[in-house]
């Protein structure tokens, strides 16, 4: 039987004013990694509760990992603006920090859709963080790295990374997750038919997610 996916509500300091984080920590036991996920881009709609980023989040938990998502600065109740993913990648080094922080010597897991899988690859870089353990990336959005010095290189995103990609995604060029897969010899999980949101295939994101953590896929 699948654990009982409860949400807290938490506000942190970040750089520019508090920052909103919903937590999902498991009740009967102890969680066998940290999780953090960043949801996609704040001026077209992006938050928290966007249904890919939960699906990552109710994945990651149901894996068994002290989850957290959430909103970027200007988004929600978050303070700031948007910058542009400059200072959003400061937030999500801040959410890693206090869920690391909370639950100390677990295993990191990082995820990110879209604008939030590009800010995940960028803020893999920032050593304060630490290692991360698992990273799953969901049609992440790399153009939107272009426009920050040195952005689009030198992620630390480890070799057993998890990249799932819509077949008919509208958004983000399906080629994009190909070449930049294809220098770090990571394969790519093509959706067949799945737009950029993925709508009516959700269900297949958290079975891959599943399977990648080793979850149990009785609880689909």
């Amino acid at each position: 039987m699948a654990a009982q996916f409860l949400v807290e509500k938490k506000f942190i300091s970040g750089a520019v004013g508090q920052i909103e984080l919903a937590a999902h920590i498991p009740e009967n036991s102890a969680p066998r990694a940290v999780a953090v996920v960043a949801h996609p881009h704040p001026l077209f709609g992006g938050t928290m509760d966007n249904k890919v980023t939960t699906t990552l989040a109710r994945a990651c938990f149901d894996c068994g990992a002290a989850t957290y998502r959430f909103n970027f600065r200007g988004v929600g109740k978050s303070e700031g603006t948007h910058d542009e993913g400059r200072g959003e990648t400061a937030d999500l080094v801040a959410v890693i920090q206090y869920a690391k922080t909370a639950h100390p010597n677990l295993p990191l897991w990082l995820a990110g859709f879209s604008f939030g899988g590009a800010v995940a690859l960028a803020a893999s870089k920032h050593s304060e963080i630490g290692a991360i353990s698992e990273m799953v990336l969901v049609a992440p959005a790399f153009e939107r790295m272009s426009h920050w010095k040195n952005a689009s290189s030198g992620d630390a995103a480890p070799a057993a990374t998890l990249l799932i990609h819509g077949e008919k995604d509208e958004t983000v060029p399906l080629v994009d997750s190909f070449t930049w897969a294809m220098t770090r010899e990571i394969a790519v999980c093509v959706v067949p038919g799945a737009d950029h949101f993925f709508h009516s295939r959700l269900h297949i994101i958290r079975r891959l997610v599943l399977r990648h953590f080793g979850g149990s896929l009785v609880i689909l």
